[in-house]
């Protein structure tokens, strides 16, 4: 049996920051795709591209349907893959959404989505994980800062940082709702973070963050460093950001919801392994162990 060397140690007795060991853009120079060259340079520099408009408004109607459909439909509500928000008991987010609609399914093979984790990855892809995400108005809770990978790596047994997400809005981002914050540049720096997994963790860390949460301190000191960016937009556009940026939302406690499809792409030749740092896998609709890449 193969041993794979963890670069990315973490959930020990204390946290511990390590310097990327992977590229950012995995791709040569000049490979085609989609994203033009000072795209890839930005966010080899920062670990994010914003696209202002990346599907039109009539496509965004269609989403946006297909979206209520889900989160009102009773046996999508009692399915696992459904996460309710602890105080308000209405659907936060539904899990695995290209396997449950095919519309949404139809979104993660369009070549404006997949042809720019392709490029971005420099190889075939699957879906490692797909869910929409509802932040109704009036008090839906945020997510506190994390680095996405630590999860990946530590829960689901991702080896190398070969993964990037897309969060495609669904309705404006203000502001003032919740929207996305990023740490520019902080994905070279990977934290590893203090503390065992628990079992099931997953279930707690849906809903709010304990386990993989970074310490004030090391927060404090990646803000300084990097700044934070806030995300705004209309319904329509996207971020593609890197799987180690350190990021986060605030609560939404206006009038406005703010609600997006989530995408994350990883390389065929990063396949999950083992959980690194938990006991146990995670459920194959938060952590996919199909890697038949997208066609």
């Amino acid at each position: 049996m193969t041993t794979i060397t963890d670069l990315y140690p973490t959930r020990g007795a204390s946290e511990v920051a390590v310097p990327r060991q992977d590229p950012v853009v995995w791709s040569a120079p000049g490979d085609p795709g989609p994203i033009a060259p000072a795209g890839l340079e930005s966010y080899e520099r920062d670990g994010f591209l914003a696209v202002e408009q990346l599907i039109g408004p009539d496509e965004v109607a269609i989403y946006r349907a297909e979206l209520e459909r889900l989160i009102t439909d009773p046996a999508i509500r009692a399915d696992d893959r459904s996460i309710v928000e602890p105080k308000s008991q209405e659907i936060r987010s539904v899990f695995e959404v290209h396997r449950i609609s095919e519309i949404f399914a139809d979104l993660v093979r369009d070549e404006r989505v997949v042809g720019r984790a392709r490029q971005i990855l420099g190889s075939d892809v699957y879906v490692h994980q797909s869910r929409i995400n509802v932040k109704p108005g009036f008090g839906a809770s945020g997510f506190y800062w994390h680095s996405d990978f630590e999860t990946w790596h530590a829960e689901d047994g991702l080896p190398n940082m070969r993964t990037v997400s897309v969060s495609i809005a669904l309705t404006e981002n203000f502001d003032t709702n919740g929207g996305l914050m990023i740490m520019p540049g902080s994905h070279r720096t990977f934290l590893g973070c203090a503390g065992a997994t628990p079992k099931d963790n997953y279930k707690k860390s849906l809903q709010m963050q304990d386990a993989g949460t970074p310490s004030d301190e090391a927060l404090t000191k990646f803000a300084d460093r990097h700044g934070i960016r806030l995300f705004t937009g209309p319904a329509g556009s996207a971020t593609w950001f890197d799987c180690n940026c350190m990021h986060g939302s605030g609560d939404n406690i206006t009038p406005y919801p703010r609600s997006n499809v989530f995408i994350v792409f990883n390389s065929v030749e990063n396949a999950a392994v083992e959980p690194f740092a938990a006991p146990v896998r995670r459920p194959e609709f938060i952590g996919a162990r199909d890697f038949t890449p997208v066609r």
